[in-house]
């Protein structure tokens, strides 16, 4: 019997991932309004600005100290880039397939862990390779026809997402988790303006970017606030039970992304999504079970 501590930890963990899911629908709302890299660029600066106060109030001067710089610039960049590669695949294609897509993160990390962080990747890491991938492809190929190499998007996303999970790991201890979290998004901010910058001079349509409305500045403010209050309730979570019994939690993404995108959206989930989403959880389960997670799972924002 789950004890009631549990209980409560795995409703917070599923309010957190659900809330991070209701701010991925809101980009999706702003597609053909905004390009993707202004909205990342905008959301990471009210990020960083909201968890600067946070920081201040809670550590002082001590919480804005910079430990091992490189390895924090390599945080910083890897979900800059993944923050931008799932909000343009988001923006292009339905919202549970490119959500569907991302949850391979985990899989790649552990496929990646022994040439990056030297550890042993048990048998259940090929088996559940292998089944994400199969449900990557299945989820890919009507999007794939319909959309040329832009469905990619949100594959490039879960690859530099398992970067910043390797990241954290070599990172882990350094500071406060909160502390980590600024640290996180005060330098992939400057680098998402730079990229919005450089490309909005591209010449390329989809990046040019507008003189944004009051709108799409609250739009960007709400996807910042939904994406800080659901890492907070998922780091209360785990204080509360531990990560192993939190990670499968973060499923509850895509059956929200399924619901919004059918319902805001009118994108009801076709049969190839469905089976290949499931793909990718049973992977995903098949890892979660082999070994234990050791820290709470990694989100596109």
């Amino acid at each position: 019997m789950i004890p009631p501590s549990t209980r409560a930890a795995l409703l917070i963990a599923l309010l957190g991932f659900a809330t991070l899911t209701c701010g991925d629908a809101i980009v999706k709302s702003m597609a053909g309004a905004w390009p993707g890299t202004a909205v990342s660029a905008l959301r990471y600066t009210f990020g960083a600005l909201g968890l600067a106060a946070i920081v201040a109030a809670r550590h002082g001067r001590a919480g804005f100290v910079l430990p091992r710089p490189a390895l924090q610039f390599g945080r910083g960049a890897a979900v800059a880039v993944s923050t931008i590669c799932f909000f343009m695949g988001v923006m292009a294609m339905p919202l549970a397939s490119a959500t569907a897509i991302q949850f391979t993160s985990p899989i790649i990390t552990a496929l990646l862990a022994p040439f990056v962080l030297a550890e042993r990747s048990p048998r259940a890491v090929w088996i559940s390779t292998a089944l994400a991938f199969a449900g990557v492809l299945v989820v890919l190929r009507p999007n794939l026809l319909a959309l040329g190499p832009v469905a990619f998007y949100p594959l490039a996303s879960a690859f530099s997402m398992s970067w910043l999970m390797m990241f954290n790991r070599k990172a882990a201890g350094d500071a406060p988790v909160m502390v980590m979290q600024f640290l996180l998004a005060a330098i992939a901010a400057p680098m998402l303006l730079a990229a919005a910058y450089l490309l909005h001079f591209s010449g390329l349509p989809q990046f040019h970017i507008a003189w944004p409305s009051a709108i799409m500045v609250a739009k960007c403010l709400a996807v910042a606030a939904f994406a800080t209050t659901g890492h907070s309730l998922i780091y209360v979570a785990v204080l509360r039970a531990d990560a192993a019994s939190v990670a499968p939690m973060s499923y509850v993404q895509l059956l929200m992304a399924g619901l919004l995108g059918w319902v805001w959206f009118g994108h009801a989930p076709d049969a190839a999504t469905l089976a290949g989403a499931a793909l990718i959880v049973v992977g995903g389960l098949v890892l979660w079970r082999a070994q234990k997670p050791r820290a709470v799972p990694e989100t596109p924002d």
